[in-house]
C-alpha cells in the first residue's frame, strides 16, 4: 500500500528544498513532489509504498526549514500500479531512440534504434527527463566518436546499456547494488536480443574488482542521484580512459553546480549541458 505524507502548505523554496533532501533520503519515499495550491501556497507530497516512518520525514522537515511540520497521512486505493502506467505510456523518442513498452507494437520511425522497456521495479523507462537527457546525451556523444569499452552505473531498467549496445552493436557493462536491478536488466536486454553484449553485475561500488578488470571505459554512464554522482567522481575519473566521455544524471538544475566542481576537480571538462524540465544531463570528457 502507498501512502502519501503531505506537510502544511508552504514557501515553494521550502517546498522543493524538502523534495531534494527526501530524495536524497535513500528508500524513505518512492516518490516526492512540490506543487502549487490555488492559495498560492506550496505543497510537499511523498509517496511511499509502506507506511511512512513520520519520525524521520520530521526529523527532515526540521533539518531542512528549522521547525517540525504537521504530517496528515491518507492510504492510496490498492491498484496494479504497472498494469495502471502501462494504459497510458506513450512511446518515447529520445536521440534516434523509440522507446516503448510491450504493450505498444507500433513501429518505429526509420533509422529509429527500437528499445522495448516495460514499466516495473527498476528505473528507466525513457519517460523521465533524466533518462530521456541520457539517451539524448548518448546519442550526441557517439556522433563525435564510437567509444569501444562502455559502462552503466546504475543501470535500472537497463535502458541506458541496451540502447547503447543496440547502437553500437558493441559489449556494454551495466552494474547495479539493486539485485531486482539486475535481474530486470537481464530480462530487458535478452527481450531486446542483446544479452550477449550486455553484462550486467550486481556491485556495491565502484571499488569491485571485475569492474576494475573491464577498465579503462572510453564511454560512462551514470544516471542516478547528485549525491552519488559527486561521489564518485574521483572513481569515474580513474576508471576512465583518456578522453572518455562521461555522462551523468539524475540531478536537478540547482545541483548542477556541485556536480561540475566535483568533476572539474577530478580532471574533467564541461563538453554539454541539457535542461528537461527543471532536470539536467551533464557530458563530461577526461582532459589529458
Amino acid at each position: 500500500m502507498s501512502v502519501p505524507a503531505t506537510p502544511t502548505p508552504l514557501t515553494k523554496k521550502q517546498a522543493y528544498a524538502l523534495v531534494d533532501a527526501v530524495m536524497d533520503k535513500e528508500g524513505l519515499a518512492l516518490a516526492a513532489s512540490a506543487h502549487e495550491l490555488a492559495s498560492g501556497e506550496w505543497v510537499f507530497e511523498a509517496t511511499c509504498t509502506q507506511k511512512p516512518d513520520l519520525d524521520l520525514f520530521a526529523e527532515i522537515s526540521s533539518k531542512v526549514l528549522g521547525g517540525t511540520l504537521g504530517l496528515s497521512t491518507e492510504p492510496l486505493p490498492k491498484t496494479d500500479w504497472v498494469e495502471h502506467s502501462l494504459k497510458n505510456l506513450a512511446p518515447v523518442v529520445a536521440g534516434g531512440f523509440f522507446i516503448h513498452g510491450s504493450h505498444d507494437v507500433r513501429p518505429p520511425a526509420p533509422a529509429m534504434v527500437s528499445v522495448q522497456i516495460n514499466a516495473g521495479q527498476a528505473f528507466g523507462t525513457g519517460h523521465h527527463e533524466s533518462t530521456s537527457g541520457c539517451l539524448r546525451a548518448l546519442d550526441r556523444a557517439i556522433r563525435h566518436q564510437v567509444p569501444k569499452t562502455i559502462i552503466d552505473i546504475g543501470t535500472g531498467s537497463g535502458i541506458l546499456a541496451i540502447a547503447a549496445a543496440k547502437r553500437l552493436g558493441r559489449q556494454v557493462l551495466a552494474t547495479d547494488n539493486d539485485p531486482k536491478a539486475v535481474l530486470v536488466a537481464d530480462e530487458n536486454a535478452r527481450s531486446n536480443g542483446v544479452d550477449h553484449l550486455v553484462e550486467t553485475l550486481l556491485a556495491s561500488s565502484l571499488d569491485d574488482t571485475r569492474i576494475a578488470a573491464s577498465a579503462p571505459f572510453d564511454l560512462i554512464m551514470a544516471n542516478i542521484l547528485a549525491g552519488p554522482v559527486i561521489e564518485m567522481a574521483p572513481q569515474i575519473a580513474k576508471m576512465a580512459a583518456p578522453r572518455a566521455t562521461i555522462i551523468v544524471s539524475g540531478l536537478l538544475e540547482r545541483q548542477v553546480l556541485r556536480v561540475t566542481s566535483a568533476y572539474l576537480e577530478s580532471g574533467m571538462v564541461l563538453r554539454h549541458q541539457a535542461n528537461l524540465n527543471g532536470w539536467s544531463t551533464l557530458m563530461f570528457e577526461v582532459s589529458v
